[in-house]
């Protein structure tokens, strides 16, 4: 990027942040997440950081807070609140330390002039910095004043230097003590505390409705002149830091003096580098879900006060802090191009392609755009500024598009009137959204049918992957999906990157997997809508692949969950000639197909979700288990859901469960219940 072209990102991305800085800071009102602005300060902070004379007083990264409310009397901060610089990465981490070490060992050097002695000790002790790690609680950031012990001014943050007087509104949560639990030897001090509001995720739920996150609630409750709408909300409060001189000498020891005057804090901990603080960043990110409120990340910082002060400041925040976010579930990136690629079914799915960004802890390049009704309701364009979001395990996808940051050098996308494969002219039936390829020869089509073919849910054929399978194609070795159990050693040992070895484990796990279970049979053939938890009922209910072939739409529809538009899918499908083939040919080829077996009724009727880790079996052996019990595995949670398995570090799926009274049991009561 030249810098004339940083400058105008720069602009752009300045009046954008700036734009929902106001909304949130100032009117309490949220357009887009934490996680999308946090993104698109980063990208600013980062572009100023590469061209440092573009940096000017009115950034973002210059400021630290919005504008009090009028209605609001104002209090100055003697000592400013100033934010927190994020990292996102390991590497943005050690970045850091290597900067702090190089900063440290210049100032310190050129200070010993002054103050051989203390500047000494100092840069001894700068060349293993130590380091207090604590949670990141997402809440509204205050500062409470005591004067002999008595709670007398509480404020806002405001823009770092002014807040708002909130005292009255403070005044109603529990959690911050009146008067202080302290010795008659401070009494006569002045002391300020800062913390964070919070409201508990389970107390959050009956107001999910109104607010979109516990932070935003807080935010609203504080900043509001009515004391007795601050009372009835079930507010708390966190303290991390203590102003004035106490006695510390390191900030891990503020926390400990914090439970003494009266406060609730989180213990946090000391660590000796950054390896010892990304174990620790892991560690909390595995149980943040089961934390009882949110966090977004841990805080870092210089652990020796006299060296956090001898850093200094630099824009808004302090050299000597850093936040190390969590990966958000959203990010801001660009896009660089669209293309569309064939399935198996002959859908036809635009995708984004993204300059490389991290969302929910993967580094992803590409996002579903879904269909072409989805890329007329973004009016997304190929050079655009987008929002994409990934969910558990669900693929990315292109959420939002940010029109403002456009440069009028983006493209309008097209959408293809013929199959880029085999050019069959495209159609989309008018109860559809999704344009298809009829072509049943396709080679796209057949080339996807043959991944879906042997991978873990269907045959399951150990070594037979899509790099693996394109070189069959290739190489004319295979050409549709029987010829796969046809394979020798001698087929496959002369293609290129092949072993003898690697030629007898393929070949081997071909002929292990003809032996399969009737669902999985069912759910290999890729018939449309026919997905595994529909391949099973299938399964139970006819107990015989014959018996399926022959079924009516009538018969089909008498399977829970499946409805006419499945059942019409089903019954085309076996009465294609092509694919009666197919299954001949498999039948032909040894493939051996093993009924469904049931070893009792004692899970009949019940649906089980599983969320989590599981540390005894793995999630698809638990879901055999269900199925052999009568049971029913889902995987995702409704009303009808009469189990919830809650394993390591749950995910969403829990809150919901609660919201919706769902019985959530741990594993061990899981397997009781299965035993």
């Amino acid at each position: 990027m030249t810098k004339q072209e940083a400058k105008k990102r720069i602009e752009k991305l300045k009046k954008v942040i700036n734009h929902h800085r106001h909304l949130y800071h100032v009117l309490d009102k949220q357009e887009i997440s934490d996680a999308v602005l946090d993104s698109l300060k980063h990208e600013l902070h980062r572009l100023e950081q590469q061209f440092s004379d573009l940096i000017t007083p009115d950034s973002p990264t210059q400021r630290v807070g919005g504008q009090s409310l009028k209605e609001f009397k104002k209090v100055e901060h003697k000592i400013p609140m100033l934010s927190i610089e994020d990292v996102f990465s390991e590497k943005e981490l050690q970045d850091w330390e290597n900067y702090l070490k190089r900063l440290l060992h210049v100032r310190l050097v050129g200070d010993e002039s002054k103050d051989s002695s203390s500047s000494s000790l100092l840069l001894r002790k700068s060349s293993l910095i130590e380091y207090f790690v604590e949670y990141k609680i997402d809440g509204f950031a205050v500062t409470l004043i005591y004067q002999n012990g008595i709670f007398t001014t509480g404020a806002t943050r405001g823009n770092g230097k002014i807040g708002e007087d909130v005292t009255q509104n403070l005044k109603t949560i529990e959690s911050i003590p009146l008067k202080l639990e302290v010795g008659k030897s401070v009494l006569d001090k002045t002391i300020e505390i800062r913390g964070e509001v919070f409201m508990k995720k389970d107390d959050f739920e009956k107001f999910r409705s109104t607010y979109a996150n516990p932070r935003n609630l807080a935010a609203g409750s504080i900043r509001q002149l009515n004391p007795k709408l601050a009372a009835s909300r079930p507010l708390k409060f966190l303290a991390y830091d203590i102003v004035y001189d106490m006695g510390q000498k390191k900030h891990s020891e503020e926390h400990e003096i914090l439970p003494k005057l009266g406060f609730k804090t989180e213990p946090g901990k000391i660590c000796k580098n950054v390896s010892d603080i990304v174990d620790f960043w892991r560690e909390i990110a595995k149980k943040r879900e089961i934390l009882p409120y949110q966090i977004d990340g841990v805080v870092i910082s210089i652990n020796d006060n006299a060296l956090f002060r001898r850093l200094g400041v630099v824009g808004k925040s302090p050299r000597g802090i850093r936040a190390f976010k969590f990966s958000p579930k959203q990010a801001t990136t660009k896009v660089l191009d669209i293309k569309v690629q064939v399935g198996r079914t002959g859908a036809i799915t635009p995708i984004a392609y993204l300059k490389p960004v991290e969302v929910a802890g993967v580094t992803i390049s590409r996002a579903t755009l879904h269909n072409e009704d989805e890329i007329k309701r973004l009016k997304v364009e190929i050079g655009d500024t987008v929002i994409v979001e990934r969910a558990g395990d669900v693929i990315p996808a292109v959420a939002k598009v940010l029109p403002e940051l456009r440069t009028s050098k983006e493209k309008e996308f097209h959408f293809p009137k013929t199959c880029p494969v085999c050019e069959a002219k495209l159609i989309k039936p008018k109860s559809e959204a999704i344009w298809r390829c009829p072509n049943h020869n396709c080679p796209a089509r057949k080339r996807k049918k043959l991944y879906f073919f042997a991978s873990k849910k269907a045959f399951d054929i150990e070594g037979l992957g899509p790099k693996i399978i394109n070189q069959l194609l290739d190489e004319k070795l295979i050409s549709n999906i029987p010829d796969i159990f046809d394979l020798t050693e001698g087929d496959l040992a002369p293609l290129e990157r092949f072993a003898e070895k690697k030629a007898k484990n393929i070949v081997e796990a071909i002929q292990e997997s003809k032996k399969i279970p009737l669902s999985r049979f069912i759910y290999a053939l890729g018939i449309r809508h026919v997905g595994e938890e529909t391949a099973i009922d299938l399964a139970d209910y006819f107990g015989d692949i014959n018996k399926l072939k022959k079924a009516s739409e009538e018969e089909l529809e008498k399977i829970p969950d499946v409805g006419e538009k499945v059942s019409k899918s089903i019954s085309s499908w076996f009465h294609s000639n092509q694919h009666r083939k197919l299954i001949k040919g498999l039948l032909d080829a040894g493939v051996e197909i093993i009924p469904p077996k049931r070893t009792g009724k004692k899970l009949k009727g019940k649906t089980f979700v599983l969320t989590g880790s599981l540390g005894s079996t793995t999630r698809s052996e638990a879901e055999r288990k269900i199925r052999m019990l009568g049971g029913r595995p889902s995987g995702s949670v409704s009303k009808n859901t009469d189990y919830l398995v809650a394993g390591l570090n749950p995910g969403s799926k829990l809150e919901e469960a609660k919201k919706l009274g769902v019985k959530v049991i741990s594993e061990r009561e899981f397997l009781k219940l299965i035993s």
